[in-house]
């Protein structure tokens, strides 16, 4: 789940019971660039305090002033923004585009304290909400569900919708960890050194001290998962990576000079992979922006996964003639 929908849950329900009354705003539809997708979550008080965003600002605005001023809804309703050029422009919304948003009493926040203690212990939930009656029920939700709205009804989808394996508990570990939790993944952390569990902590991640690859084949990896190896050991990492070039798993890495990523690859050879499931590692890991630090390496690890997870062309990669010491190679694993 964003961690900042997770945010406006938390405040609404910490409104709700202090007795305020509260609204919840979800954009369900946008057209043009938005910065907030469908999904997204606000919740604005009676007397004007807000969290969470579902615009650039000036819709955010509107909605206060509405609800300052008695425009109140006893009941999910449909709100349209940018409907005419001249709504559009006032409310900063691109040429022709408009943004379509539910606006909903919060009356039962039963269902929020369910969300939020299934994602907590990393479950993937649904919230389904039928405009037309009111009434909403949380389900079990499919990592291949997205955000839907029609014919009058919601599914919105809580929790992390992918995952990632780290592969090794060291300082880059870490960082990668904290960096990958709000955007959408749940994190398990694997190794089996004891030294490295003990000094272990990240609130919101998973730690496993089985060996990496009977983690690989247990977490059974599906297209929604992401291996990242960063032990530098290949007694750890390469029989963990050969279990995952075999899987559906969205993108396999590992951490290494392009000389190193060359002689695993060789490595990789002496098992039984096909050269097509070899060439989907992503060596040397991340994208090339002259990393050094751990902090700096975990960016550029982040950002070519998820520009994978996007179907982008990965053109940021480091080039052919770069020097054996590159960022990879300087990371504390």
């Amino acid at each position: 789940m964003d961690s900042l929908d997770a945010q406006v849950l938390r405040q609404a329900l910490q409104w709700h019971a202090s007795g305020h009354k509260v609204w919840l705003v979800t954009v369900v539809e946008t057209w043009g660039s938005a910065p907030r997708p469908p999904g997204a979550l606000l919740a604005v008080r009676e007397d004007g305090q807000v969290v969470g965003s579902v615009s650039g600002g000036c819709v955010e605005d509107d909605l206060i002033e509405r609800v300052r001023t008695g425009e109140r809804v006893s009941k999910p309703q449909l709100i349209v923004y940018g409907v005419s050029k001249e709504e559009a422009a006032r409310f900063g919304l691109p040429c022709g585009g408009n943004l379509r948003l539910v606006q909903e009493p919060l009356l039962d926040t039963g269902w929020i304290d369910d969300v939020l203690r299934r994602t907590a212990e990393h479950e993937l939930v649904c919230r389904v909400l039928d405009l037309a009656t009111g009434q909403s029920r949380v389900e079990s939700g499919h990592r291949s569900e997205g955000f839907a709205y029609a014919d009058e009804i919601m599914r919105q989808p809580f929790g992390p919708r992918w995952r990632m394996l780290v592969i090794g508990a060291g300082q880059l570990s870490r960082v990668l960890a904290q960096m990958a939790l709000p955007l959408d993944f749940e994190v398990i952390v694997c190794d089996p050194r004891e030294e490295y569990f003990a000094t272990w902590e990240v609130p919101g991640t998973r730690f496993v001290t089985t060996m990496p690859d009977d983690t690989v084949i247990e977490l059974q990896l599906d297209p929604h998962c992401a291996v990242v190896a960063v032990t530098h050991d290949p007694k750890l990492d390469d029989m963990a990576l050969m279990e995952a070039l075999k899987s559906p798993a969205f993108y396999v890495g590992a951490l290494g000079s392009r000389s190193n990523t060359a002689k695993r690859k060789e490595r990789l050879k002496e098992f039984d992979l096909s050269l097509a499931e070899i060439n989907r590692l992503h060596g040397p890991i991340g994208l090339h922006l002259g990393s050094r630090t751990p902090a700096e390496i975990a960016v550029s690890i982040l950002a070519e996964i998820v520009a994978v997870r996007n179907g982008i062309a990965l053109a940021q990669k480091k080039p052919l003639e770069a020097a054996d010491n590159d960022q990879a190679s300087c990371a504390v694993g």
